[in-house]
């Protein structure tokens, strides 16, 4: 088992403290010393220059699908050459009626190298297992469903 930890830091750097003013920019600092500018998503009063939390999860979902799907075709001897994802959140009112990103497609397009292809029936194994073992996935109530790229 592992820990993954993150600091989050943000500070006033204005006097005026009203909900339309305050600055959402922060930071993610991670033990690696990476650090990732942030804010709130646009339409949430957020920089569109820096990463916002929403985002950010659509890319750990897609990153992880994407990780566990190369470990897997290794595995099976398919080589892949490159991978791209052109993954979309929805952020919607759930069954409670929360604001919650309900749904995350993703549209991976794999480009495989070497004499093994995989065919169609491997391809959809693959992405299931892949959905199936991804640990982001299986921490989240948020339906991700894997689609022909766009």
């Amino acid at each position: 088992m592992s820990e993954h930890r993150a600091t989050i830091r943000w500070s006033r750097n204005d006097a005026d403290f009203s909900y339309k003013n305050y600055s959402r920019d922060h930071v993610w600092l991670f033990d690696n010393g990476f650090e990732v500018p942030s804010s709130a998503a646009p339409a949430y009063l957020g920089n569109p220059e820096r990463v916002d939390p929403e985002s950010a999860f659509v890319a750990a979902l897609s990153s992880c699908h994407m990780l566990t799907f190369l470990a897997l075709a290794s595995y099976k001897g398919f080589v892949v050459d490159r991978y791209e994802d052109e993954a979309v959140g929805f952020l919607e009112k759930n069954a409670n009626g929360k604001l919650a990103v309900v749904r995350v497609d993703l549209h991976p397009s794999i480009f495989f190298g070497g004499n093994a292809q995989p065919t169609q029936a491997e391809l959809d194994w693959l992405h299931d297992k892949a959905h199936r073992e991804c640990f982001i996935a299986n921490s989240v109530t948020t339906q991700v469903n894997v689609a022909p790229p766009k």
